[in-house]
């Protein structure tokens, strides 16, 4: 199982499966709540939305959008290959998601409308991470790091690195944005953004510390 698990801010634990299922659990006794049946294994790991809904995509090429309570599906997007990294989410809440189809995703976390799509030189298995002002960093195995303007989808700019970045973002309180490459290197790079965004779920594992937990409302 490569999906880590994420954490609801009732205590409830979402993952995914090789089995091809996305499950909830009690956080406290381990019951299942319920199951969601996809087209193929989720090695991807959920974000959570500040009204409960689960996203999280699945080697069926799609992202899916579920009731944290019921798990019932609200929506479902389709790309064009494996969705295998995790979505980030925005102070607004556009749900970011990466694809092996080359591109990246900006999609209504209400509805599942794609607001736009940004391609790449080569299949993204990097998480996003949205800055303090809305910037998205993500990697791609094209060998670069892009910024992207969270809002228009537009390219503020891309560094090179030696290899493929399939590493999820970091980016510091002095807005500085870690990320490692295949080239055997970890870069630091000087950016705009002051931190995190504060949103519900703006990188891999919610926070800088990976808890994987939604925040307490």
């Amino acid at each position: 199982m490569s999906s880590s698990p994420a954490i609801g801010a009732d205590g409830t634990i979402y993952f995914g499966s090789d089995d091809k299922n996305i499950y909830a659990l009690d956080g406290q006794s381990g019951d299942k709540k319920w199951e969601y049946r996809t087209g193929d294994p989720v090695s991807a790991t959920p974000a959570i939305g500040s009204d409960g809904t689960v996203y999280v995509g699945s080697h069926d090429y799609k992202l899916y959008a579920i009731n944290g309570k019921s798990g019932v599906k609200l929506w479902e997007f389709k790309t064009g290959r494996w969705v295998w990294p995790s979505p980030a989410i925005g102070a607004d809440g556009t749900v970011y998601v990466g694809s092996r189809d080359n591109k990246l995703y900006a999609l209504s976390g209400k509805t599942g409308v794609k607001l736009w799509e940004f391609e790449t030189g080569g299949g993204v298995y990097s998480s996003p991470a949205i800055g303090s002002d809305g910037t998205v960093y993500v990697g791609s195995n094209d060998k670069k790091l892009y910024a992207i303007n969270g809002k228009t989808g537009v390219k503020l700019w891309e560094f090179e690195t030696g290899g493929h970045v399939n590493s999820s973002p970091a980016i510091g309180s002095d807005g500085t944005v870690y990320v490692g490459s295949d080239d055997k290197k970890l870069y630091a790079i000087k950016t705009d953004s002051k931190g995190l965004a504060k949103s519900p779920w703006p990188m891999r594992g919610q926070n800088a510390r990976h808890t994987g937990r939604a925040p307490a409302k």
